[in-house]
C-alpha cells in the first residue's frame, strides 16, 4: 500500500538535520502499524501533486505554520485537491493543519482560538465508535502545537473525539476522510524543540505546563494503528 504524504510546509535545515522531514516522521510512525507500507512525497507549497489521483492508495496532509483560511494560491490548490479526493472517495488523512484545511475545504469553519496556544500533551475523549477504532480506547493522548481550531464541522462529518481546549480534536467524513488535531508523528523532544523557539509567543506559564506534560505517555502508536485500519477499511 502506497501513502502519499502531502507536505504543507517547508522545514528549516536545523529541523531537517535533527528530526528529518515530514515523510520521514510519518513513515516511522505508520510503519509501527504496518512495516510493508510505502510512501511518496508531494510538496503543496510547490503545487506538486500526482498526475493520477490513483497513484497512491491514500494521502495524508501534514501540519504547517500557515492557516487554512489564508488566501494564497498554494492553499487554494490544496483545497481543490481535498475536494477531488472527496469526490473520488480516495482515503485522506489530515493532521493538525491538514485536519483544519480539510474542514475548511469542505465547508466547515476554522478560526484562531480565543484560548490562545494549545501546546503539550492533550487527552481527548472518544465520542463516536467506529470499526477502525481497534483496539478501542475511551480516551487517547497526543501532542499538540496549534492556535487555529476547527469551529464548525463540514457537512457529512462525524465528531470522533473532543477535549476541553479543542472541542473538534478528531472527525471523520463518510468512509474516506479521517483527521486529528494532534500530532501522532511528534516525539516529545521534537515538540520541546519547537515550543522552545516560540516560548515568548506562547507565554511562560503555558510553556512550563507544556514541558511538564511531556513526561506523560503518548498514544502515537495506537493512533497509527487507527489510521492504517481506516485506510485499509
Amino acid at each position: 500500500m502506497i501513502i502519499g504524504i502531502v507536505e504543507a510546509d517547508q522545514l528549516d535545515e536545523e529541523v531537517l538535520r535533527q528530526f528529518g522531514n515530514y515523510t520521514d516522521r510519518f513513515a516511522e510512525l505508520l510503519c509501527t502499524a504496518d512495516p510493508r507500507l510505502q510512501f511518496r512525497t508531494y510538496c503543496a507549497l510547490s503545487q506538486q501533486y500526482p498526475e493520477d489521483i490513483d497513484a497512491c492508495d491514500a494521502y495524508l496532509i501534514t501540519g504547517s505554520k500557515f492557516s487554512a483560511y489564508e488566501e494564497v494560491a498554494w492553499i487554494g490548490h490544496l483545497k481543490q485537491f481535498v475536494r477531488d479526493c472527496y469526490a473520488r472517495e480516495k482515503k485522506l488523512i489530515g493532521i493538525c493543519f491538514g485536519h483544519q484545511l480539510i474542514a475548511h475545504a469542505l465547508g466547515g469553519d476554522v478560526r484562531k482560538s480565543e484560548k490562545g496556544w494549545g501546546v503539550g500533551l492533550i487527552r481527548s475523549e472518544i465520542t463516536h465508535s467506529s470499526a477502525w477504532l481497534s483496539p478501542e480506547l475511551d480516551v487517547f493522548s497526543l501532542l499538540v502545537n496549534h492556535q487555529d481550531q476547527v469551529t464548525r464541522l463540514p457537512r457529512d462529518a462525524a465528531l470522533i473525539a473532543t477535549n476541553n481546549f479543542c472541542p473538534v480534536s478528531s472527525y471523520q467524513v463518510n468512509q474516506s476522510i479521517l483527521t486529528f488535531q494532534g500530532h501522532p508523528e511528534f516525539s516529545p523532544d521534537y515538540l520541546q524543540y519547537l515550543i522552545a523557539k516560540r516560548r515568548q509567543d506562547i507565554g511562560e506559564s503555558v510553556y512550563r505546563q507544556a514541558i511538564a506534560s511531556l513526561e506523560q505517555p503518548v498514544d502515537h502508536e495506537q493512533v497509527a494503528k487507527w489510521i492504517v485500519n481506516f485506510i485499509r477499511g
